[in-house]
This record gives C-alpha cells, structure tokens and sequence, in this order.
C-alpha cells in the first residue's frame, strides 16, 4: 500500500467461477471488467467510473435509450432507516433484502424483515421510502445538510459536465447486496426490462481494513460479459471480433529468398499490418491452404524471376488479381490500405 503511488486506477480481465443456479445472463463460469480506484474520498472518482461505463455502451452502438444507471447512497439509506427504527446492527441485513425487492414478491421480502425483528410499521415505511425516485424527495426524508444527499447532487452535477447524465436515474432500492458498500452504490439496467442488472459497483472505503490493512478509500465496479452479450445479441448490435487489419500471408520460392521474404514481412509490420511468414518451402496449394485458414485477404510471394528486378508478386486472394511490385511500392500499397 506504501509504496504505490495514489490515487490508484486499476482495471482487470478475469475469468470468475461460482457456484449457484445458471440462469439467463448467470453463468457459473464468465469473465468480468473490474474497474477500481483507491486513494480518492470525493464522487471524482465515481464520476470516472462511470464515464468508463458510458463510453463502452456507446463504443457498442447502445444508447441512455437502451441503458440507464440506476445511482443511490447507502449513506443516505442508512440515515432514514436508522430514523425509521432500524437498529445499526441490522442495516446490513436489512440492505441484503432490499437488493431482492425487484427478485422477490413483496410478500416474501416482508417475511423475511420480520425474520431479522423488524415491525410491520416499520417494514410498511422502509418499503415505501425505497420506492423513492426523486432526489428532492430524498432531501424532504434526510434533511439539506445530509452529506449523502450531498455526494448524490454532486455526482449528478459531475455527470452532466461528462455528458452523460441522461444516463442516471435516482433510485432509491439500489443498495447492492454486498455488506462492504459504504457509499454511493450504482447498477447498470436495460431500459426494456428484459435482462437483469448489466453491471454494477459503488464506494467501499472500509473493505482493505477489514482485511487488516489501513484504511483507505475506493470505489470500484464488476462488469460481467453475460448480460452484455446477451442484451447486444437482442438488439443486433454484437461488435465483430473478426480483425479489420486482414492478414497477409508472405512467402519465399526458395530458401535462397527466405532473407527477401523475412524482409518483405517486417517491413510490412513496421507499417502496423498483420503478418503470417511463411518459414519453410512450400507449394502453392499448401500455402493457399493456409491462407484460407488465417483469413488472408493478400498472398505475397517472392519468386526468382521478378525478384531479379527486385519485385514480388502480391496477389488480391479476393479478386484472384495480382501484380508486380518493388518493396516501396508495396508498403506504399498496405499503408493506404
């Protein structure tokens, strides 16, 4: 912790396991965005996470039309049920149940309170305060001078010098069913209802001390690729994955040109495009084999004859063209390309 420089802005890419019920957009197995920064008190770092959020919907054709961010405060939360009679020692659990209140019936929800002792009158107005959608409604529960009301406006205010606040929308039963959530909390949803939460985080400036170490704030966010995909395959909106830099395929008539063929294909990847090197003699049906099989859209060939006028052949494997060219008309060639 000492000795890395903060605030700290880290992301991964792994593959998660759990064990449960696969469902729709659920799996056991999947690999998940997570997104962190440590080191900052202020919704800054929240504003940021959440442009990464937005940029990556719109780098995928979605739109605050087809996705909205549901934003809330356990902070503010935890003022009005602590108002509303619900011990401290119970915020937690009574947080967990929350989370299940779009999952569950009301009916079950209810039991449950009532399982962990809290009274029907107050499970009737917990129940109607997380039905809040409004942040002025929030100030009418928790007061101006509430600083978790405070964080919300601020994040909002941040959000629209981002440009993306069309994106959020106040939501009152947001809490995340993580315990460790201390803060602002926020969930990612499909604005037709069809999937389940997209992705999700929020602030969690005591979980590194409940695993002994010092206090410091972070905020952070999970960001699975189950409902993304599923959500983008309905909308016809999956990105191809297929490179557009297409591959080229460079070959020697001989090992006498092997060192031509070599220096056609590094040259060609100074200039940034994809090569496969051929690195033995092969006939051309072999070598057309393995073109098809990297999805070639050029074969380059360096033959004896138009080598002595120092050429190559470069053939178009699409329209079956091809040409004679020096090695400065060719990188000339693929760098306009």
């Amino acid at each position: 912790q000492r000795g890395l420089p903060m605030p700290l802005k880290w992301y991964s890419l792994p593959q998660c396991w759990r064990y449960e019920r696969m469902t729709r957009g659920r799996r056991r197995e999947h690999f998940q965005w997570n997104m962190d920064i440590w080191g900052i008190e202020g919704v800054t770092a929240e504003a940021e996470l959440l442009s990464a959020v937005t940029t990556f919907f719109k780098e995928v054709g979605l739109t605050s039309e087809d996705i909205g961010i549901k934003v809330n405060s356990r902070g503010a939360i935890q003022e009005i049920l602590l108002g509303l009679g619900v011990p401290e020692e119970k915020f937690a659990q009574t947080c967990v149940l929350v989370d299940k209140l779009e999952k569950m019936p009301r009916e079950a929800i209810e039991k449950e309170m009532e399982g962990i002792g809290l009274e029907g009158s107050v499970i009737d107005r917990v129940l109607e305060v997380l039905q809040t959608k409004e942040l002025s409604q929030m100030e009418e529960l928790v007061g101006k001078d509430s600083k978790a009301l405070g964080e919300l406006r601020q994040l909002f205010d941040l959000a629209e010098a981002y440009g993306y606040k069309d994106w959020l929308v106040f939501d009152a039963s947001v809490v995340r069913g993580l315990a460790y959530y201390t803060g602002i909390v926020f969930e990612a949803f499909d604005r037709d209802g069809e999937f389940r939460a997209i992705c999700g985080g929020g602030r969690y400036d005591k979980l590194l001390e409940s695993f002994g170490g010092n206090a410091l704030p972070a905020v952070g966010f999970g960001f699975g690729d189950a409902v993304i995909a599923e959500l983008l395959m309905a909308k016809d909106k999956m990105p191809s994955f297929k490179s557009p830099n297409i591959p080229i395929v460079v070959s020697a008539f001989n090992t006498d040109l092997q060192p031509v063929a070599s220096k056609v294909a590094s040259k060609l990847r100074a200039i940034g495009r994809e090569v496969d090197l051929v690195l033995e003699v092969k006939k051309p049906k072999q070598i057309l084999k393995q073109t098809d099989r990297v999805g070639a859209g050029y074969w380059i060939n360096v033959a004896p004859s138009e080598w002595e006028n120092e050429k190559v052949v470069v053939k178009n494997l699409e329209s079956k063209d091809q040409m004679e060219v020096t090695l400065s008309e060719l990188v000339a060639k693929f760098e306009q390309n």
